[in-house]
């Protein structure tokens, strides 16, 4: 497969105490991915979120979803990192697509809705 073939990546930021926390950066992470949040579709990037762990012996993590590049899921790990700080762990990783399906059918949706707008179809 080629690396710069889309496919699913997993964003996790780690080191969450509690659930609350976790979710309380999905704003922060949102408006880094998509700063208007009322712009036309397609989003540059096919997003989602989820939580790991999170029993009470260990930390939550909250997962971002991504569907693009290596390349680009790198990039997006970058931001996340700088947004988040030195006090959690990111780490990104290739994600299991039955797991990430949404993410998946958002994309062929949006690369269809791009194919229309340049003129080509579907």
């Amino acid at each position: 497969m080629d690396e710069d073939e889309p496919r699913v990546y997993e964003i996790r930021i780690h080191d969450c105490p509690t659930s609350q926390e976790a979710l309380a950066l999905q704003d922060p992470i949102e408006r880094l991915l998509c700063p208007d949040p009322d712009h036309a579709p397609p989003c540059e990037i096919p997003w989602s979120f989820t939580l790991a762990g999170g029993d009470p012996h260990t930390s939550t993590a909250l997962v971002l979803g991504v569907y693009t590049s290596n390349c680009r899921a790198t990039q997006v790990a970058n931001r996340v990192r700088t947004l988040v700080g030195e006090t959690r762990t990111v780490a990104v990783s290739e994600g299991d697509a039955r797991a990430w399906e949404e993410l998946v059918e958002q994309y062929r949706f949006e690369k269809g809705l791009r194919s229309v707008r340049n003129g080509r179809g579907q």
